[in-house]
C-alpha cells in the first residue's frame, strides 16, 4: 500500500498546500486506486506515526522553507535533508517531520521507501486560500505526485 500524506494548516495560506493537494487529488480521482490511500494529517504530528505503520511506501507533501523561489516543488528523501527547526518536542498536535520519521523507524513502524515533497511558500498569512501562485501550480504539483505513484524513483 502506498500512502500519500498531506501536512499543513489550511488556515495559513500556503502552509496548507499538502492538505490542498490531497483535496485536489481526491476531487479529481476519488477512490481511484485501491493500492493508494490519501491521508490528510493536517497539523496532528503524532498521527503521522499511525499513518506510516504498515505502509509499503509513503509520499509526504508539505510546505517547506528551502530558500528556493516561491512555488518551487522539490523531491527528496528524509536522509538528504536536515531540519531547520530549533529543537522542540513532538506533541500530539505538532512535531518535526524528520523527528517523527526517525521515531517511526526506530519503532520499526515504517518503510524505508519515504519520499518528501516540499513546496516553497509565497505567503503564510491567515487565510483559507492558497496564494495565487501556488493555486496556479496546483495541477503541476498533483501531476508530480501522480508521476511518483506510477513511476517511483530511488
Amino acid at each position: 500500500m502506498t500512502i500519500v500524506v498531506g501536512l499543513g494548516n489550511p488556515l495559513r495560506q500556503d502552509e496548507g498546500i499538502g492538505v490542498r493537494i490531497l483535496q485536489e487529488l481526491e476531487h479529481r480521482f476519488g477512490d481511484w486506486r485501491p493500492d493508494v490511500r490519501l491521508l490528510d494529517i493536517g497539523t496532528a504530528g503524532m498521527r503521522l506515526l499511525d499513518a506510516l505503520a504498515g505502509a509499503d511506501r509513503a509520499l509526504i507533501v508539505d510546505c517547506a522553507r528551502m530558500g528556493e523561489e516561491p512555488g518551487t516543488m522539490l523531491r527528496f528523501m528524509p536522509q538528504e535533508v536536515a531540519s531547520r527547526r530549533d529543537g522542540g518536542s513532538i506533541t500530539p498536535h505538532a512535531g518535526d517531520l524528520l523527528q517523527l520519521i526517525d521515531l517511526a523507524r526506530r519503532l520499526g513502524q515504517c518503510s524505508d521507501k519515504i519520499v518528501l515533497f516540499g513546496i516553497e511558500p509565497l505567503s503564510l498569512g491567515y487565510a483559507a486560500e492558497l496564494s495565487p501562485l501556488l493555486e496556479e501550480r496546483l495541477s503541476l504539483y498533483c501531476g508530480r505526485i501522480l508521476e511518483e505513484i506510477d513511476h517511483p524513483t530511488a
